[in-house]
């Protein structure tokens, strides 16, 4: 399962992360969300160890989505170093996701 990522814990398990950091910005509402959330979770089964994989909601962490200018959900961010490396925006395929988190590893 992905990590509860919010407004309180992102700095920490995010931004300070010694690992490539995946971000789903999602909510429970959004139909193309509720596509790509169980593909999420298998991508943080399958990248353990090697990058950090979590969700944030958007309802319950206006801060951080706000700090990222995320305005259509689901938004799927890639974290290095602090700095955001790329992204991606509305219900793609699981290839897609894992080959960009790849590509920041």
């Amino acid at each position: 399962m992905a990590l509860e990522i919010t407004d309180a814990n992102f700095e920490e398990l995010v931004l300070k992360s010694d690992k490539p950091v995946m971000v789903d910005f999602w909510a429970e509402w959004c139909g193309p969300c509720r596509m790509i959330g169980p593909l999420v979770d298998e991508i943080s089964g399958e990248y353990e160890g090697k990058a950090v994989v979590g969700k944030v909601n958007v309802d319950n962490n206006p801060e951080v989505s706000a700090r990222f200018g995320v305005r259509n959900i689901p938004t799927v961010l890639y974290i290095k170093n602090g700095e955001v490396a790329d992204k991606s925006v509305g219900a793609v395929p699981k290839a897609q996701l894992a080959s960009k988190l790849d590509a920041i590893i």
